[in-house]
């Protein structure tokens, strides 16, 4: 069974037994309803406010991450731009040394067959009777 109490201010409480809370008139429980209320959407608000905040400097981050990748992003094409004008280079300048190769193989094989026909010694034709080789001999 409850029990009642008078406080200071004259209002009476009333206490559950088993229990060490005080059960309020039910004037005060509202006006205590509203403090808690208030304090709870002080709080929202506060996390709300947090939550922009945090909210602000991930943008501000991303932002950030965006101005270097694009910078990088710039350097890599000025590299690619680079290299692909000395691959060009380097190609045109195989072809010549290529097309080079393929003259110089031809001249090359052109004096070889005019040393192998001009400087390979033909034996003379023989003389009648065969008495040349017993030249050589004596």
């Amino acid at each position: 069974m409850a029990s009642s109490c008078v406080t200071s201010s004259g209002s009476p409480q009333i206490q559950n037994p088993g229990s060490h809370e005080v059960l309020l008139p039910h004037h005060q429980q509202v006006m205590s309803m509203d403090q808690r209320k208030r304090k709870r959407m002080q709080s929202n608000r506060e996390s709300a406010r947090r939550s922009r905040l945090r909210k602000q400097m991930h943008l501000e981050d991303l932002m950030n991450c965006i101005c270097l990748l694009r910078k990088e992003k710039s350097q890599v094409l000025t590299s690619i731009n680079l290299f692909k004008q000395h691959y060009l280079e380097m190609e045109a300048e195989n072809s010549v040394l290529r097309a080079q190769l393929i003259e110089l193989t031809k001249t090359l094989q052109s004096l070889r067959h005019i040393c192998i026909t001009s400087t390979t010694p033909r034996p003379p034709p023989p003389p009648p009777g065969g008495g040349w080789c017993c030249m050589f001999w004596t």
